[in-house]
């Protein structure tokens, strides 16, 4: 039995299983402290790796060509190994076994080193032995952590700008500033919380449970039995807790009702938009963050989007309090909140719960069981969705004339993609509705840095040791972006302070007030009257209201829906041109699209400014030849002329360039290693449009026998680059307010 054990090979095997599943037990959490559960995981990896042992030995007597003793440590090993990784190291099976050689490698050099020493008396044999086997694993860790970075950082960086007057220098405040009230800081909730005493004994105001009964009959099982171990409660009796971050005053005071989204239900969510709260309350608006974490997921299963209506729903139950407290005289929140005036915003799961919550707010009974009945009809005038999902409830919401912002990181691990421009293009306005959409697109800028409290990784350990987490910006840049965005909706949409909204149509405007980063925004609002879309039939030549269309020169020509970079649909149809030219390419032989006009739509007098969507193509798709090479793909997004052209023939060009700065192709490196980025996030960068705008007034400077009120045609001239792919959207105008 000595034999077995007590030699280098079985030590070195041993050191590295027992150290690997006590990592991970560490990081397992179950709800004990930290210190059982490595515990618990080294236990497990000695057990294992002796019982295997003593299980193969019996096992193979027959390879006798390997040493036994060798053969069964080894066999062992792999098998204790090979069953952590399933369960709990969940790295791909490549990189783990990888990692797991060069660490037997590296203990072996290092055991049978101490064992010269001890045994033979060989100190200068084991020295080198235990030296080198420290050298690989100092070197190992080097090499490892040099992997992080941004290979794509100078295409990112690169004159992607143009100069703008900010609204910093127009004099306007920064709307991440705090404002002049004071501010108290307080919890409600059931009072009875075991796990937190600001829902215990430190709540301000007691709060009644509700029933979910009927809105998750998935509470049930496993899920349920732990649950309600670790909680205290089942689903019939939900905890109304929040964080309120308030105003001082009399009232009422417009609402931003806040919600995290799914992460461990061990590591509360609920104060990490504290942030937020404080900002907004500073500025005259009550800020609550909503406790739903006893929804989220858990070792014992995670309920996979099917509690997306109860998160929903919560949020509604929550403003039924404030509105009972309202009507309450006696109560110390009587009037306090004007709830005709109300906004929600989510993260992750919640960014999609608050869209959830916006339709239920409109409807009699649960649409997935109506024995549930719904009695809410507050004025909720925006939400906001923070690197939300838009997949996780099985309906598809669309909403109608509500405020709407969304806000997403290009390096975000967990949702890689901009879900929450699904929303926004399903949102739809009626004529005269004042209100607006909006979408902010922010490279380096990861899931969990919105909120305070989820850090800088997207996946736990050990999976987070994988992601590359050099290029992202600091949990306070990141987080200096949500107050500047969140605080100036909220301004435009509570006050109708105009001063703000033009950050939301040109991200360059704000510069003053955000990080140094390369963003997208989108924009749209009542005013705007869409031309050509592309989300109508098949046919190329023609748009709705008999608008007619064409093309010449073109390489590409098609309309195509938009898909994110793991090949799902972002539910939005643009147009793809791509061409390529010589440098004295003759004038009839330029590219153009162009866009003819019925009567009833050549008045463009009424025009403020013409406006569309664009971004940069794959210029793979032309097919270049080697010689081609040598002409340069920009950094930067390819210029073109926008023509206008009236009845009598009368003509004004205007390059895009002159007004807006060129979207180039945001890139990003999720992980450390590229056949893991292509494996489990898919493409290196996602078509993102960025809303582009010419003056009416710049074709009149141009040629002011322009006749404004017969504009025929408009024409894409591609003159200024000899190659390239664009991809065009929403081309319009804006009314003359």
């Amino acid at each position: 039995m000595k034999n077995l054990f007590l030699k280098p090979v079985f030590l070195a095997v041993a050191i590295l299983v027992v150290t690997i599943f006590g990592v991970a037990g560490y990081h397992y959490a179950i709800g004990y402290p930290a210190w059982v559960t490595m515990a618990a995981g080294i236990l497990i990896g000695i057990v294992l790796i002796i019982v295997l042992k003593l299980l193969l030995t019996l096992l193979f007597p027959l390879g006798r060509k390997i040493p036994l003793p060798i053969a069964t440590t080894i066999l062992g090993g792999f098998l204790a190994l090979y069953i952590m990784r399933m369960y709990a190291f969940r790295w791909p099976s490549v990189l783990f076994y990888t990692l797991a050689l060069f660490g037997f490698i590296c203990l072996v050099l290092i055991v049978f080193g101490i064992w010269q020493i001890l045994k033979n008396k060989n100190t200068a044999r084991g020295g080198v032995l235990i030296l080198i086997g420290i050298v690989l694993i100092v070197l190992g860790l080097y090499g490892f952590n040099a992997l992080d970075g941004d290979p794509y950082l100078e295409e990112s960086t690169s004159e992607e700008n143009i100069s703008v007057t900010t609204l910093g220098k127009l004099g306007i405040a920064d709307p991440s500033e705090k404002g002049n009230f004071d501010i108290e800081v307080f919890t409600y909730g059931s009072g009875t919380d075991d796990k937190r005493t600001e829902y215990a004994e430190g709540v301000r105001i007691k709060t009644p449970t509700v029933d979910a009964s009927l809105l998750l009959p998935e509470w049930k099982g496993k899920k349920k039995k732990w649950r309600e171990k670790y909680w205290g409660f089942g689903v019939d009796s939900f905890p109304l807790n929040a964080r309120v971050y308030m105003p001082k005053g009399n009232g009422p005071f417009p609402m931003v009702m806040m919600v995290h989204g799914n992460h461990s239900m061990l590591d509360y969510s609920d104060g990490g938009y504290a942030y937020l709260g404080e900002l907004l309350a500073s500025r005259g608006i009550i800020g609550v963050s909503v406790d739903e974490n006893f929804i989220n997921g858990h070792w014992s299963g995670d309920f996979m989007g099917k509690e997306m209506p109860t998160r929903g729903w919560l949020l509604l139950k929550h403003l039924e309090q404030w509105r009972n407290w309202n009507n309450d005289e006696s109560s110390e929140l009587a009037g306090k909140a004007d709830l005709e005036n109300v906004i929600l915003m989510g993260h992750s799961r919640g960014g999609e719960a608050v869209s959830i919550a916006a339709a239920f707010n409109k409807l009699e009974r649960f649409p997935d069981n109506g024995n549930e009945k719904f009695d809410f009809d507050f004025g909720i005038k925006g939400i906001i969705t923070v690197a939300p999902t838009d997949y996780r409830y099985n309906r598809e919401i669309s909403l109608k004339d509500i405020n709407y912002l969304s806000i997403q990181g290009a390096s975000d691990a967990d949702e890689t993609s901009f879900w929450g421009m699904r929303p926004y293009h399903r949102l739809t306005f009626s004529d005269g509705f004042d209100g607006f959409k909006t979408g902010l697109y922010m490279n380096h800028a990861n899931h969990g840095q919105f909120n305070s409290s989820w850090g800088r990784s997207d996946f736990g350990a050990p999976m987070k040791w994988l992601l590359n987490l050099e290029p992202l910006v600091t949990g306070e840049e990141q987080r200096q972006v949500a107050k500047v965005y969140v605080s100036a909706f909220a301004e435009s949409v509570f006050k109708k302070d105009k001063d703000y909204l033009p950050i939301f149509k040109n991200v360059d405007l704000a510069h003053d007030w955000l990080p140094k980063e390369t963003y997208r925004s989108q924009y749209s609002d009542a005013s705007k009257q869409v031309l050509v879309d592309f989300e109508g039939d098949l046919d190329l030549t023609s748009a709705s209201n008999s608008i007619t269309l064409a093309a010449k020169n073109f390489k590409i020509w098609r309309e195509t829906e938009l898909m994110s970079r793991d090949g799902g649909s972002q539910q939005n149809n643009t147009l793809v041109l791509g061409w390529q030219h010589g440098k004295n390419v003759q004038k009839d032989s330029l590219p153009i699209y162009s866009i003819m006009l019925p009567d009833t739509l050549r008045n463009f007098s009424i025009a403020d400014t013409l406006a569309l969507s664009m971004a940069m193509g794959d210029i793979s798709e032309l097919d270049l030849k080697k010689d081609d090479k040598k002409m340069e793909e920009p950094k930067f997004g390819f210029n073109f002329s926008v023509m206008l052209k009236d009845s009598t023939g009368n003509t004004a060009s205007v390059a895009i360039s002159d007004y807006n700065a060129l979207p180039g192709i945001i890139k990003t490196k999720f992980t450390k290693f590229d056949f893991l980025d292509k494996n489990m996030i898919g493409k290196n960068s996602e078509d993102q449009l960025k809303s582009c705008y010419l003056p009416i007034s710049s074709f009149l400077k141009k040629n002011d026998s322009l006749n404004l009120d017969k504009i025929k045609s408009i024409h894409m001239v591609f003159d200024k680059d000899t190659l390239g792919v664009v991809i065009l959207d929403d081309i319009g105008f804006y009314l003359d307010k």
